[in-house]
């Protein structure tokens, strides 16, 4: 019985996050599709009850309501309505919403990937000190694929919905239908270093930046396990996908990230009033002059090192001329800066499908020649997510008293006492030249 209830509650929580990609996806598709603003506007001119309140009810959904409320009852009937109150609002200050969402992304990643491809792996957690500090490159191992591709993803469907949404010209309008999944990304996105002691520390946040970068950097090879290198750790992350049936799944999952491209390239002023399939074939020209740029940027130095002086000068021509290749399009077309900007939105998630349409396919691409390629923009992508995430840690790390906030109301007083005097003993780290 315990596991059939397990069952369950992993399936509806599964449920409950796929129907908020769901929901999100329907919202970009409706957007840029014009629908979305189409359907506010018959719903002002024809003063439709009816379609409004249809239009409206996302809200009720969005804010959790149906999934709060038995939980609150189950506290008054319990403790009271008073206690019950005061339990509810300690929670929230615990921050146990966060670490729910959390959990929950984890429940969900690890099911999904079980229904996809099968099998299982040990995870090993370790047996030390239950709130030591945990490095940055640990904990990005650790939820990378599970919650921070996912979390970033929710992000991007948000900006994009706040860019070309039909938001009646109301930010109010827009936090009220976006702001639990705001909530359930940033719960993704930071949790584990929310809740990591020491977490906001500037001399633990120096450390793990040395560690995150040395990490990156790292070869992989024979015996170099994932903790040690990127590499490795990358093509361990693989190892799930072996089926044909689990290539086939991943690649009709991925195709999900060219709906950005496909939208957002008929929203640029650059296009005027063209509804033409060129329009779309163009966005994929220019997507394959950046890809052979960042393979020129990228050429290996081993490979070079007979004609160092002939690939710095192919490099600053490049440079050179993509520069005044985007200055002219700016001058002698209507390409608006704003049109950078969303083509940016539209060409990062194209980047990533193609590349996750890649390793689904590793022994093709490795038939092909294009695994070392398709590598070198899987760093890429992976050292952007990192920064994303460490520069906010970094910039809260500047000020004392948001370690000290955290530490105190993560744990009890008499560990926020033990983690400062343990600072205190540890001294000044050798980094005061960064």
């Amino acid at each position: 019985m315990a596991f059939l209830s397990n069952y369950k509650n992993v399936t509806l929580s599964k449920l409950t996050v796929l129907m908020v990609f769901i929901f999100l996806y329907g919202k970009i598709y409706l957007a840029l599709s014009g629908v979305e603003s189409r359907l506010t506007d018959i719903a002002l001119v024809t003063k439709n009850t009816a379609l409004t309140a249809a239009l409206n009810t996302q809200f009720l959904i969005q804010i959790g309501i149906f999934t709060a409320v038995p939980m609150v009852l189950g506290f008054i009937l319990e403790q009271g309505f008073l206690r019950a109150m005061v339990s509810f609002l300690t929670m929230q200050l615990q921050l146990c919403s966060v670490y729910f969402t959390f959990s929950l992304g984890t429940k969900t990643h690890y099911f999904g990937r079980t229904i996809l491809h099968g099998g299982a792996k040990y995870q090993a957690t370790g047996r030390g000190f239950v709130v030591r500090h945990i490095k940055f490159s640990e904990n990005y191992r650790l939820y990378s694929r599970s919650h921070f591709v996912k979390g970033l993803e929710v992000v991007l469907l948000l900006v994009v919905y706040l860019a070309y949404g039909d938001n009646d010209g109301s930010a109010l309008t827009y936090i009220f239908l976006t702001v639990t999944s705001w909530f359930m990304a940033l719960s993704w996105l930071f949790a584990p270093y929310l809740f990591n002691p020491s977490g906001f520390e500037w001399q633990k946040i120096v450390e793990d930046f040395r560690d995150w970068t040395n990490w990156l950097l790292y070869r992989g090879g024979i015996g170099v396990k994932g903790e040690e290198s990127w590499e490795a750790w990358w093509e361990e992350e693989l190892a799930h996908i072996r089926t044909f049936g689990g290539r086939i799944a991943e690649t009709i999952l991925s195709l999900r990230f060219f709906i950005f491209q496909y939208g957002i390239v008929y929203k640029l002023n650059v296009k005027g009033d063209s509804t033409s399939l060129t329009v779309y074939g163009l966005s994929w020209v220019v997507l394959a002059v950046l890809i052979l740029l960042f393979k020129v940027f990228t050429f290996s130095q081993k490979i070079s090192v007979n004609f160092q002086l002939v690939l710095r000068f192919i490099q600053g021509v490049s440079f050179l001329l993509a520069l005044a290749g985007l200055a002219v399009a700016v001058k002698f077309t209507d390409l608006s800066i704003a049109d950078v900007f969303a083509s940016i939105l539209a060409f990062i998630p194209t980047g990533w499908g193609i590349l996750s349409i890649a390793i689904a396919w590793k022994p093709l691409m490795k038939k092909l020649h294009l695994w070392k390629s398709i590598r070198s923009i899987a760093l890429l992508y992976d050292a952007g997510m990192g920064m994303i995430i460490f520069i906010p840690i970094a910039l809260f790390s500047w000020f004392p008293f948001v370690s000290t906030f955290q530490t105190r109301l993560m744990f009890n007083q008499a560990f926020s006492r033990g983690l400062e005097i343990s600072l205190v003993l540890a001294g000044n780290n050798p980094n005061t030249g960064i």
